[in-house]
């Protein structure tokens, strides 16, 4: 699957407020981070805690650009929770973590500007 990270991009076709329901998008805090080398693109592998109803998932992200490993740990962010795990390479990835791509086209973390309870939903 293509997706076109372009600021230009036209908006994609609307969906019902019942689609986007479908999408469980919750935050979670960074527990664990580690180097992803076998990621075609510099990439870790991210351990997420979304609190007791969830737990804890593992997410491979491609951050590597913009984030420090040693700074990941304590991060708030969102993601997809409801997505089936899906294998990178040796990796399985059980949630999608979200961003926006930067000026550069690289990851940028989407994430709350205040503290959140871990596995709060976005509605």
């Amino acid at each position: 699957m293509h997706l076109n990270h372009s600021p230009d991009a036209l908006p994609t076709s609307q969906i019902s407020f019942d689609d986007f329901l479908k999408v469980d998008i919750r935050i979670g805090t960074i527990v664990s981070a580690e180097e992803f080398p076998e990621a075609r693109k510099p990439s870790f592998r991210l351990v997420i805690d979304f609190g007791d109803a969830i737990g804890r998932k593992k997410s491979c992200a491609q951050i590597a650009v913009n984030y420090p490993l040693d700074e990941l740990p304590g991060r708030q962010v969102a993601a997809v929770v409801n997505f089936p795990p899906r294998q990178i390479g040796p990796a399985m990835s059980e949630v999608l973590t979200l961003g926006f791509a930067d000026a550069s086209g690289e990851v940028v973390l989407f994430a709350p500007d205040v503290l959140v309870p871990n596995g709060a939903r976005l509605f």
